[in-house]
């Protein structure tokens, strides 16, 4: 175990064979096909992965989620209440690309299966995004993704209702074939444990200057998790993420892409270096990547998706 950049750091580092010996014997609880219809549509996550890595960090999470059970139980005995806890929230931002979605329905699967089969749920931010029309309409369609496309307040007023423990609360979803928000809601009532996953999970007054919040989603949130990969990475794993849903959901005469499902190989691979360098590369450098160090815990990608160091906040 190594301190991060500095003795001074407010993190400790570990490689995958120190991470790994961190499982303490925890059951492996998914098959290999359920771990292969967990991945995205570009990676290649395997069981060996899911038992050095994600297996350790759902023990530490548990230890975490059985702490603020405790917490609570000790309000009820001074308050003489028997109130269900809010739940625990975990977040998990990082850039378009790298993996987010992947390790939230990894956590996901691993945490519901717990001896003590707690209700987990999984709330992306893509549902907090501003529909298209309007985001036309204020010239931020270039932007989609960036703090500004987003409906920060009613996002913020989801995770507050969700930490005061209301039973019943509805969340708008967005659709990634159409590009768009729809009109289905997904309905949340009273989980253990509620897993956030988006791009500005972690961002703070510095982010929204246009628009200064009394509070931001960070204050709510109870463990995060930034996945890294460097650059170069990110850019390839984008480009070769646009080159699979060309051929399959681009495809789609539904979908919001389906003009680029004709496009040559090499025409294809520009739209895609294009769409990177000028919107996501800047979002993840002027927006994302700043956010990073907040984080509780950071989960540091190589090759193939491959997690190759993990960041724990002392």
């Amino acid at each position: 175990m190594q301190s991060f950049a500095t003795s001074h750091s407010p993190f400790m580092r570990f490689d995958r064979e120190q991470w790994a010996a961190l499982r303490n014997a925890v059951p492996m609880t998914l098959s290999a096909d359920e771990v292969k219809a967990l991945k995205g549509i570009d990676e290649d996550l395997s069981i060996d992965e899911v038992a050095r890595v994600y297996l350790p960090l759902t023990r530490l999470l548990n230890l975490y989620v059985n702490a603020h059970l405790q917490r609570g139980n000790v309000l009820d005995r001074f308050l003489h209440t028997h109130d269900k806890r809010p739940p625990y929230v975990i977040g998990i931002a990082g850039s378009v690309a790298v993996g987010k979605s992947t390790t939230a329905r990894v956590l996901q699967a691993l945490l519901s299966r717990w001896p003590e089969r707690r209700t987990v749920e999984l709330v992306t931010t893509d549902g907090f995004l501003r529909p298209n029309k309007e985001l036309n309409e204020r010239g931020l369609m270039q932007e989609k993704g960036f703090p500004s496309s987003y409906k920060t307040h009613e996002l913020i007023d989801f995770v507050a209702r969700l930490k005061a423990g209301e039973p019943h609360i509805e969340v708008p979803l967005y659709s990634h074939l159409v590009y768009d928000i729809i009109d289905e809601r997904k309905v949340i009532k009273q989980p253990d444990i509620v897993i956030l996953e988006g791009l500005n999970v972690l961002q703070g007054s510095n982010d929204y200057p246009e628009d200064q919040h009394h509070n931001f989603v960070s204050d709510y949130v109870d463990f995060s998790i930034y996945v890294d990969a460097p650059l170069e990475r990110l850019r390839e794993w984008y480009v070769h993420r646009f080159m699979k849903l060309r051929q399959s959901v681009f495809s789609d005469p539904d979908s919001y892409f389906h003009k680029y499902a004709k496009m040559t190989d090499e025409e294809s691979v520009a739209t895609a270096q294009d769409i990177w360098y000028r919107i996501n590369e800047r979002n993840l450098r002027e927006n994302i990547q700043p956010t990073r160090e907040r984080a509780s815990l950071i989960l540091t990608k190589g090759e193939g998706h491959q997690i190759e160091q993990i960041l724990l906040r002392k």
